[in-house]
This record gives C-alpha cells, sequence and structure tokens, in this order.
C-alpha cells in the first residue's frame, strides 16, 4: 500500500464480498486488486509483502489469487473494489469508505528518515528542523499534502521543504523510493515517509538509513501520524463475513505474517520488538 493518508480515504485499496467458486472442479477464486508497481506493498512479479500475505491467506482458504492489477491513483477503489472487479485489497487505512475492514495487519506512521551519523529526530518541534533541508511526500496531482507537511506548515517551518511525488515516477521500477534515495545522496538532510516504505527503501540504500518513527502519533488533536492498516472487503460484505473469514486466516498465521513485515523492515506501533530505529 501503497502509499499517503490526508484521509483515511487518500490512501486507495480495497476488498468485498465471499470469494467465487470458480469451475466445475470447485477451487476458489481469490480476487485480488493491487498495483502492479508499488514496492515494499505489491507488483506483478508477487515481490511486495502485501503479495506474500495474500499467498498466505490463499493458502489458508485453498483458494487460487488472481488479481486486477491497477495503479493505486484517484479512483483505485471506484474502478476496482466497488466495480466489483475484486473482493479484497490487501491494504488500506481502517475506516476508509466504503470499505469493511479485516484485522489489522499492522499499525505504522510516518517516520524520519536520516543518515545513520546524524543526530535521531523524532519530533516536529525538534528546532533543528528549521535549519535542514527536508523533504516531504505529497499525496499525488491533487495537490493535497501528507500529514507531515501539514505538520511543518502549522510550525511556519516553509521555506527549507521540497515535496515528493508520493507515486514517485511509474516509469521506474521503485517509483516511491526518490525521497529516501535524495537522503542517501545528500540531496536533502532528512525525509518524512510513510513507515513501510521508510523501512524498505532505507534498508536498500548503502549504508542503510536511519529510521524514526514520528511521535507522538498524533499531531494536535485531529492531525493523525499513525494508521492501522488491514485488508479490506467491500463494505456490503453479507453480514461482514468475508471479512472475519480473512481475519481468521490472519490470525491463525500471525507468526508467519509477523516474519514477512520484519523481512520488509516495516517499522511498527503494534508490535513491542519492533525497533523504531533503524
Amino acid at each position: 500500500m501503497s502509499s499517503s493518508f490526508r484521509s483515511r480515504g487518500a490512501v486507495a485499496g480495497l476488498a468485498v464480498v465471499l470469494g467465487t467458486i470458480a469451475g466445475s472442479a470447485g477451487a476458489r477464486d481469490l480476487r485480488v486488486c493491487a498495483d502492479p508497481n508499488n514496492l515494499p506493498f505489491s507488483n506483478r512479479a508477487g515481490e511486495g509483502f502485501e503479495n506474500k500475505i495474500v499467498d498466505v491467506v490463499a493458502r489458508d482458504l485453498g483458494a487460487t489469487v488472481t488479481y486486477t492489477w491497477w495503479a493505486q491513483r484517484r479512483g483505485f477503489l471506484r474502478n476496482t473494489l466497488n466495480a466489483e472487479l475484486c473482493d479484497l485489497v490487501p491494504g488500506l487505512p481502517v475506516g476508509t469508505e466504503l470499505t469493511r475492514p479485516t484485522t489489522p495487519l499492522y499499525r505504522s506512521a510516518y517516520a524520519f528518515v536520516t543518515k545513520a551519523g546524524a543526530p535521531a529526530i523524532s519530533s516536529f518541534d525538534d528546532p533543528r528542523l528549521r535549519d535542514l533541508r527536508i523533504g516531504v511526500q505529497m499525496v499525488g496531482d491533487n495537490g493535497y499534502n501528507a500529514p507531515p507537511a501539514h505538520a511543518l506548515s502549522r510550525r511556519g517551518i516553509v521555506a527549507n521543504v521540497r515535496g515528493y511525488g508520493l507515486y514517485g515516477d511509474y516509469g521506474k521500477p521503485h517509483p516511491p523510493s526518490e525521497i529516501v534515495e535524495a537522503v542517501a545522496q545528500g540531496e536533502i538532510d532528512v525525509a518524512l515517509v510513510w513507515g513501510p516504505l521508510a523501512g524498505y527503501f532505507a534498508s536498500r540504500q548503502v549504508p542503510p538509513l536511519r529510521v524514526t518513527l514520528v511521535t507522538p502519533p498524533f499531531d494536535g488533536a485531529r492531525l493523525p501520524m499513525a494508521f492501522d492498516i488491514a485488508m479490506a472487503v467491500r463494505r456490503d460484505d453479507d453480514e461482514g463475513a468475508f471479512a472475519q473469514e480473512i481475519g481468521g486466516a490472519l490470525r491463525r498465521h500471525r507468526p508467519e505474517i509477523d516474519a514477512i513485515l520484519a523481512d520488509y523492515r516495516l517499522p511498527r506501533l503494534d508490535d513491542p520488538t519492533s525497533a523504531k530505529v533503524q
């Protein structure tokens, strides 16, 4: 999930109803909508952590996965889940409109990404932010900013901020990595990035970068920096039956799913063993 969260619906994702029974053999078809070029979340080659978790669920249900690929942009849910092209979206913020969430997969937050030798920053009130070159993710062409941009603006930290598209250059293999690579290359001093993106791409730099989750999880009373992420089905799911079935599979394989998330260096708030600084 890819991913930013100005609102619960900004990030995009979806899901719905009971899996269909395909063919006379009775093989179950688990229909999933995902982005074909959105690592670390998903890609067409099945290399994202959401792909891996979908495989775990499908194995538990005795189902075969069928993907509908669609870039996670504005209109993603409307054109996929709500158009009934699929029944499950592997990663959305809990509370996303027109969807019903499963058991949450993880809770993460925006993060500060810095070079390992630089002092760690974890708060928007750190006075050093007024003098550093800061990169911030933007939600996209609709012009909306991600929560960290609003937090900085509230403090008058604007002139030294550089915006980066959340989706990046979709023609490249890893579109959202640009903002993290800018830290590694010295173009900016600190980046504010959604946690799963930060953890994955920071760990792939040479040398690896430091990732520190933003604290506290709310900036002021109404601006969240942390989100619960779940699989999602359509809101009209039959009394939540399909969501409960998926949730049961997730609970039965919790250790395996936690190991997948750890492999992708995903920083978590819901796991006491997860390091907040990497």
